[in-house]
Parts: C-alpha cells; structure tokens; sequence
C-alpha cells in the first residue's frame, strides 16, 4: 500500500510559534510545559517576522530558539518546522545542528526547506531568486549538510533525522525520496493521498522503500472533536506525527493535550 508509512509510532508535536512574544520567557514557559504533558516533538520555525496577525509584531529567531531549548528540556524531541535553507551557508547549518544535537543529547531533528516569505528575504538582503532556483539550492545544500556532518569533530551523537517540508510533486517530492528521514508535505487528509502516491513513484525510481519515511502532518481545528477526528483520517492513511500550531504570547496546549488523549487512548495507555 503506497500510502503506508511503515512501523512509526504516532507522536504528537507542537509548533510554538516565536511571534508575538515579546518576553522570551513565554516560550521557554510554554517549551517546558509541552514537555510536562508528555508532547514528542516541540518545533519552532525559522522566519523573522510573523506569518499573521501584525506583521511586524514582536518575533525571535530561530536557531538560537533550538540550542536555549536543547538546555531547558530533557526529553522532548526539538527542531525547526523548517529551517529555511537560503539563510545559512550548508556546512554551517551542518555544524549548528551537530551542536544542538549535542546539547539535546541527541534531541535534534534538522527540519529543512527552500523558502518561501518573501519579507524575511528582502529585509535581511537574502536573494529570493524563484521557487525552481530555491529548490535547486536545497537540492545541492542537502548532501552538503549530510557531508558536513560526516567529518564534524565531535561527531553528532545520533544520525540526525532529516525532515523536508513542502509538496511539490517534480522536485520537493524527489527530495524527500532521496534525501529525508521525515516528510512533512504540509497536506490534510483530503490531500495527502495524492501526494503520497507521487512520492512513492519517486521512492521506486529511487530504489527506496517509501515505508522508511516517516509522515508528518499538521492537524487542523482547535476544538477537540474536529482535532481528533482529523488526527484519526490522517493515522489511517499512515500520518504517524502529527503537530497541532501554537501562537503566542499565550501558548494554549489545549489542542495538543487533545491529540495527546487521543493518541493515548488509542494505543490502549
């Protein structure tokens, strides 16, 4: 079955979203707290201005996020939903990760993608270039990084699982056959099994098993009865993490204690 998605157990993450936060505490609250209810996977992402509400509200980045994180926890899963690559040079992305795995003790999972918000790129002075010259970018940063991470001294302590956001079918969809531990193809449950299907022909033009990587998706709805009948219509087409979006400057884990009940109840916990 194509859509299948191998032996992973279903975990629940949370994307705590570094915008409107004008004290970081709130996040290394709401970081802490995730852990305490027994999240799998605490994500961040990496822009440098909000995705909604005021634009140019208050905002942190995020790699230095990562590595405040890898010390404020202790057994939470860690990473960036995605880390866009146009930022950072590859090698050096390599390291920074290499050095947040040590930190986490092997917590890190590098979440990867070409770009995409246009302001963060021209306020920085990054190139924005195109969709196609951004995913060529990805695709020559990817065995770079993974390059990188074979010669670093201290070795990472882990192979450090490689997620790949995004969806389209010619080059994205490649990548993650090529390259990713992790796909997170931004999809629902209406959408997904098209997707899959289309990665999987790139898993066989490959000579991979499209059962060794593992599904991701965002789950939509904030009151429990549409979170978790979503959840459930993505476990069953093989959707094993599942990430609910938390904004601040609050932070409510109420979504995400929803799916966490779920999950629980439904492996018999």
């Amino acid at each position: 079955m194509t859509n299948s998605a191998g032996d992973f157990a279903i975990r629940i993450g949370v994307q705590l979203q570094p915008q409107h936060s004008s004290h970081y505490g709130y996040i290394r609250d709401a970081v802490r707290r995730c852990e305490d209810i027994g999240v799998d996977v605490a994500f961040n992402w990496d822009h440098f201005y909000p995705l909604y509400g005021d634009p140019d509200g208050a905002h942190f980045e995020c790699w230095t996020m990562l590595g405040a994180w890898a010390e404020q926890t202790s057994r939470i899963e860690i990473g960036a939903l995605v880390s866009c690559n146009s930022y950072r040079n590859p090698e050096l992305l390599a390291d920074m990760a290499r050095t947040v795995d040590h930190i986490s003790e092997g917590r890190l999972i590098l979440g990867i993608g070409s770009g995409w918000m246009r302001k963060d790129y021209d306020e920085y002075g990054y190139a924005f270039g195109t969709a196609g010259s951004r995913l060529d970018d990805l695709a020559a940063a990817l065995p770079r990084i993974r390059s990188r991470l074979a010669v670093l001294n201290p070795a990472p302590t882990r192979r450090i699982p490689i997620l790949i956001g995004g969806q389209g079918e010619r080059k994205t969809l490649r990548l993650v056959a090529e390259h990713a531990d992790i796909w997170h193809g931004f999809t629902n449950a209406t959408t997904y099994p098209g997707k899959a299907e289309v990665l999987a022909r790139h898993c066989a033009d490959t000579g991979r098993d499209p059962g060794t990587v593992e599904r991701s998706s965002g789950v939509e709805g904030r009151d429990p009865q549409t979170l978790v009948a979503n959840a459930e219509a993505l476990a069953r087409l093989g959707v094993t993490l599942m990430t609910v979006g938390c904004d601040g400057p609050d932070y409510d884990l109420g979504p995400a204690e929803a799916l966490l009940r779920w999950r629980d109840s439904r492996s018999g916990n």
